[in-house]
């Protein structure tokens, strides 16, 4: 797609209503060429398949594509140019349909050419029933209503397994939900949607924490699933039921979730690389879509297009509008790629397959609203990230947003939220995250996807098989082969550096937050990340190890400016380079990473050769050593990254005073004070 030309209404972006119906029909459009012959599936290219199958991935092209047509027509009021609706009206007939070579459902287990596989059989299934149904509530009355009956039969007998409870405990619960909201709309099988219904939101009563914040299961996993699955389904359904009791109770947690969440995006539109599922890139539109929808929302309709529309363009126009570019989000086939700005491999969980991506389409739902709507209207306002410098504390996730107006640049700080599993994800494991850095993976490859953590399901349940011993050190041959992560701190052992482990919560205030870990039995590592402008203040108190035992802190990952589209096939080794010209900064392209030793760290900082990241195919990141010298060791340090020219030296933003191994004191540049208690651990 060209890059716009400036609209009066959209200063910032340039993008209108027209750009995205636009954007929708060439996403839609370019999938064509990919569907069996009666549409039922569409089977998208790729490196390697999911690990449900390419039955399960040509279900999965169709369902999620059709999410897609469904908000493009139902926002047009039924109007079609393209003729979306007829060729998935006739998918939906082929897919579900028995026929005479055993389809869907029969018992010989044979599948035709357009049949979508049963979700007794494969559970990925009940994931694509959620899609599958939600758009034919919204264009009922375009095509379902159109139908004739023994089509519905079909299409009913496919949806109604996932009305039984979910197979998965997180947010699987949702899918089924979102299937019973379509069938009781329809009056069909209306007591059993209820109930399912009732028990879906039930199950998530469970996991609500308050401050907008849902943990995905029984567990301590917040991540973009919190936005595009815990708070779209409930709320959205409620919208859709005209159902003002549930809007009441599920609206204003979407509310209060969309107040921290709309800080999380860089004024490039980028929303913050963390957590899993990565390459549903602009999905992250969604619930900003959602509360103006809905009138649940702290942002005002031009806020809220600025934001959605930021985060579209970021994705499918090579050059942001500072003038930066990147590989775009679709290949030369106009199809959507497994990964970030490109393809990307170190980010794909083996739950993905080719059409994955297109989970994507939620993040078309503003089209429901109509072209006179004030979202679509008012003129564009500014994001969070360009108003002022903020630090804001989520207490209940345990995490820090960091924005600077300067450069629009938004940073994520974790002492709270894990990856369900035993081994270690990057998308959960590092201590700070930002809308154009890391996190670094050993390598890109070329060749079929690899995992970030042990295999999952689309929503997170491990595979206990491949889950590994989590060990608290990198061992063997990828202690030599694992680039150094960025924003990490660990013991270094002969075993290789220590992983971080599950963050436990301690305490947090204003400006900072605190969590300990284990990486070794009989060692905890107490930490706390303070931030006030560009500045960090990064902490951390060793409980427990062996006097002598070395230590490493490393900084942000920073990239070239212009990634190489070609990736290395080869890890690339964690050696040092030379050093950089002033110590303790690490400048390239237009980012500037700074980190300074402060104190318990000897000498000053080096800068290693790391492996590639979202943004690049290699990268470099500032690291700092140091040594235990008693059974309570303090270390801090004073990290930034910005894109701002020629930064004053991070050293001059903060004088720090350690006044023994669990008080901080810190006088900020602008005269501000404050003072850092290292929490005792429970």
């Amino acid at each position: 797609m060209p890059t716009p030309t400036p609209h009066p209404a959209s200063p910032y972006t340039g993008w209108t209503r027209a750009h995205w119906e636009k954007a929708a029909d060439e996403l839609l459009l370019a999938v064509r060429p990919w569907a069996s012959p009666r549409h039922g599936l569409i089977n998208l290219p790729g490196l390697r398949p999911s690990w449900s199958g390419t039955r399960s991935d040509g279900l999965e092209g169709y369902a999620r594509t059709w999410l897609l047509a469904a908000f493009r027509v139902a926002g047009a009021e039924g109007r079609d140019p393209h003729g979306f609706l007829p060729r998935y009206a006739e998918g939906l007939a082929a897919g579900t349909a028995p026929g005479p070579a055993g389809a869907a459902g029969t018992a010989s287990g044979l599948l035709g050419p357009d049949s979508w596989p049963q979700m007794a059989g494969t559970r990925q299934a009940v994931v694509e029933s959620a899609s599958v149904a939600l758009g034919l509530r919204v264009t009922r009355p375009w095509l379902w209503d159109t139908l004739d009956d023994r089509t519905r039969q079909q299409a009913v007998d496919w949806l109604l397994p996932a009305l039984d409870p979910s197979p998965v405990n997180n947010n699987w619960w949702l899918f089924g939900l979102t299937v019973a909201g379509f069938l009781q709309d329809a009056g069909i099988e209306t007591d059993r949607a209820r109930r399912t219904i009732d028990r879906s939101l039930e199950r998530i009563e469970e996991w609500w924490l308050g401050d907008g914040w849902y943990s995905d299961g029984p567990n301590r996993s917040f991540d973009h699933y919190n936005a595009w699955a815990m708070h779209f389904y409930p709320v959205l359904h409620a919208h859709l039921a005209g159902d003002q009791e549930l809007l009441a109770r599920y609206g204003p947690r979407l509310h209060a979730h969309l107040d921290a969440y709309t800080r999380m995006f860089g004024a490039d539109g980028a929303p913050m690389p963390y957590g899993r599922s990565l390459t549903y890139r602009f999905a992250a539109a969604a619930a900003p879509w959602l509360g103006a929808l809905t009138g649940h929302t702290p942002l005002s309709p031009g806020a809220t297009r600025r934001l959605a529309s930021g985060t579209l363009r970021y994705f499918l126009d090579p050059a942001a509008p500072d003038g930066r570019t990147h590989e775009r989000a679709t290949d030369e086939h106009g199809l959507l790629t497994l990964g970030w700005h490109g393809p990307y491999a170190p980010i794909i969980q083996t739950y993905s397959g080719p059409a994955s991506p297109y989970w994507a389409s939620k993040g078309f739902l503003g089209l429901l609203m109509p072209a006179d709507h004030p979202v679509w209207t008012a003129d564009e306002e500014p994001l969070p990230s360009e108003t002022a410098d903020t630090v804001t504390t989520l207490a209940t996730p345990h995490l820090l947003i960091q924005s600077t107006a300067a450069d629009g640049l938004v940073r994520l700080h974790n002492h709270g939220s894990n990856h369900v599993g035993q081994d270690e994800d990057p998308g959960y494991a590092r201590y700070a995250y930002s809308t154009r850095t890391g996190p670094t993976s050993p390598a890109t490859t070329t060749g079929p996807a690899t995992t970030t953590g042990p295999a999952t399901t689309d929503s997170g349940s491990t595979d206990a098989a491949a889950a590994g011993s989590g060990s608290g050190t990198d061992s063997g041959a990828d202690a030599t082969e694992h680039a150094p992560r960025d924003n990490h701190f660990a013991l270094l052992t002969d075993a290789g550096p220590t992983v971080r482990g599950p963050a436990t919560p301690l305490t947090s205030g204003s400006g900072w937050a605190a969590s300990v870990t284990t990486p070794l039995p009989g060692v905890r590592i107490v930490s706390a990340t303070l931030a006030h402008g560009r500045a960090e203040l990064r902490a951390h108190l060793v409980l427990g190890a062996e006097p002598g035992t070395p230590v490493r802190q490393t900084g942000w990952a920073t990239t070239p400016a212009t990634p190489v589209p070609a990736a290395p096939a080869t890890p690339t080794p964690a050696a040092p380079t030379a050093p950089p010209a002033s110590p303790g900064t690490a400048a390239t392209g237009a980012l500037t990473a700074q980190l300074h030793p402060v104190h318990g760290y000897t000498g000053t900082p080096r800068q290693l050769a790391a492996g590639s990241t979202l943004f690049g195919p290699r990268s470099d990141v500032l690291a700092l050593d140091g040594r235990t010298t008693a059974p309570a060791s303090l270390f801090v340090s004073l990290a930034s990254l910005t894109a701002e020219p020629d930064p004053a030296p991070v050293d001059t933003l903060a004088d720090i005073r350690v006044n023994d191994p669990r008080t901080i004191h810190v006088t900020w540049q602008d005269g501000t004070t404050a003072v850092l208690h290292l929490p005792e651990e429970s």
